[in-house]
């Protein structure tokens, strides 16, 4: 016989004796299951008996096995008695696992509750929110994900609720983030005709977006990149070593736009300098720059000895200077265009090649100022902000959030594009972007991440870009290259050297006209202060 058939003889010979098996102690695994439900039975029971009931339970179950024991016969028939009732207790199959509780029911009415003391009415028998109601009758399309996180649901409120008031809405705002989770932002979408409040949670923005060359017509400015609710448009963009089409935040400047100045408001290390250094990189293929760094922190050097940037400036002279000719050369362009119009001919091309002012930090030099009893920078931005549209000027304001109430008013009123970066309150944000905010950020917002506005638009979610500073050395080596890349010409700090005695100004590095004016850097990068034309 061979081994083959002694293995399946031997497999049918188990599966026989292991049903045999099965069939002798049947009886004993029914009995088994019944001795053990008894137990537990008894544990619950026991677990249930307040403690001061405790002892006498103890005392008559004493008494009554004592009696047991005493009768003729009784341990065998309390033997017998248990058997069978163990016996009847175990011959139904094994319990099943009882059922986990209702995901919704369990979140919704601790939602319900918290909500119940803003919403709830006084002395209101039929009252939508109260102690003893339900939630199902004031909730509705609720969804959850895998996670079981909270991604949306639609909220009605009673009819005196004052839904009109920002404080009112921003305490229920409030309660119904933290009963959902922190980690996520939410939009809240009031619905005032019906009473009704859509609540929904937003998916993460893209962070890995580098600096790089984007879609965008001349006049176009790419703030940032945002959800598909933000924007109407798609642009290619390099991420992750695959193109992907990604929703933009554009701005768009010239003489015909709305909104001609930025204003962007953040925390320390929330990238409002990353965002100064995108809109630069965007900026100097078609346009000029004068760049003020009031922190005096070294983030915008990469742009020193560049073509079209006429000067960097970190100290309060030489700020001062550089926005006087600012102020001058916004009247000279004025001057030029309402010239070329009045005798029916172009205007030349050194006024309508855009200028771009980028301001980071001004307070700080507007106090130092304030401090030498010498004339406030913010002072000098009248002109360029009141008529930059007009001369092709274009004012970018970078500060701390919490020194805005050190801004100018001149600023505030003139700078119709708003961005707000970094971890925000609703006061804050209702400041910084000047209506409030309908979506509730997340506890940890990482850098870049922010809010914009334009103009009169809806506020919008929006991550800048990552755009390095090239000459900081713990940044990783890719991202500076990027940065390096779209500079227009090689700099002796991040790239070679250039060739010697070549001495190369703003204006006959970006190919402009001998009588525009040049701002001169001196080798060790110190600039000039700027002149008239």
């Amino acid at each position: 016989m061979s081994f083959t058939r002694h293995f399946h003889r031997g497999r049918d010979l188990a599966r026989t004796a292991g049903d045999h098996a099965a069939d002798v102690f049947a009886p004993l695994t029914v009995i088994g299951r019944g001795l053990r439900r008894h137990a537990d039975w008894t544990k619950a029971r026991w677990a249930a008996t307040p403690k001061e009931r405790r002892g006498p339970t103890l005392l008559v179950g004493a008494a009554v096995t004592i009696g047991v024991f005493l009768l003729p016969h009784g341990p065998l028939m309390a033997l017998v008695a248990l058997v069978a009732s163990a016996a009847w207790a175990g011959r139904g199959p094994k319990s099943e696992p009882e059922p986990e509780a209702d995901l919704a029911d369990t979140k919704l009415t601790a939602l319900y509750a918290a909500l119940t003391p803003y919403l709830g009415g006084i002395d209101e028998p039929f009252a939508l929110y109260r102690l003893d109601g339900e939630w199902r009758a004031a909730f509705s399309g609720w969804e959850f994900d895998p996670d079981g996180r909270l991604t949306a649901l639609e909220i009605s409120y009673p009819a005196y609720f004052t839904d009109t008031e920002p404080a009112a809405r921003a305490r229920i705002e409030q309660v119904v983030q933290g009963k959902a989770g922190r980690s996520r932002e939410y939009r809240f979408d009031w619905d005032e005709e019906i009473n009704r409040l859509r609540v929904s949670a937003l998916a993460p923005l893209p962070a890995d977006i580098v600096a790089q060359r984007f879609v965008t017509a001349p006049g176009e400015i790419v703030l940032g990149f945002t959800d598909g609710a933000g924007s109407n448009r798609t642009i290619p963009v390099e991420q992750g070593g695959a193109t992907e089409q990604q929703p933009p935040v554009v701005w768009r400047v010239g003489p015909r736009s709305a909104e001609p100045h930025l204003l962007a408001l953040g925390a320390a290390g929330y990238g409002t300098s990353t965002l100064l250094r995108s809109i630069a990189l965007q900026a100097l293929p078609h346009g000029d720059l004068v760049v003020v760094d009031g922190a005096s922190t070294g983030e915008h050097a990469c742009l020193v000895n560049r073509p079209g940037v006429y000067t960097v400036e970190t100290s309060l002279h030489g700020a001062l200077a550089a926005l006087d000719w600012v102020a001058k050369e916004t009247e000279r362009r004025l001057i030029a265009l309402n010239a070329a119009r009045h005798h029916g001919v172009a205007a030349p091309a050194d006024v309508t090649r855009p200028l771009w002012i980028l301001l980071d930090h001004l307070t700080e030099l507007s106090e130092l100022a304030h401090a030498e009893g010498r004339t406030d920078p913010q002072e000098l931005l009248e002109v360029p902000l009141r008529h930059g549209r007009a001369a092709r000027v274009t004012v970018v304001f970078v500060d701390d959030l919490e020194a805005r109430h050190r801004i100018a008013a001149t600023v505030h009123a003139c700078t119709r594009a708003r961005v707000v970066l970094g971890p925000i309150t609703s006061e804050s944000g209702s400041a910084g972007l000047g209506v409030p905010l309908d979506i509730a950020p997340a506890a940890h917002t990482p850098p870049g991440r922010g809010y914009a506005r334009i103009g009169t638009a809806a506020p919008v979610r929006v991550q800048v870009p990552v755009t390095v500073d090239p000459l900081d050395e713990e940044a990783p080596q890719a991202l500076r290259e990027a940065v390096v890349a779209l500079l227009p010409h090689r700099d002796t700090r991040t790239e070679e050297a250039p060739s010697a005695g070549a001495e190369v100004t703003g204006a006959e590095a970006a190919g402009t006209e001998p009588d525009r004016a040049e701002v001169r850097l001196t080798k060790d990068h110190a600039p000039a202060q700027p002149g008239m034309a």
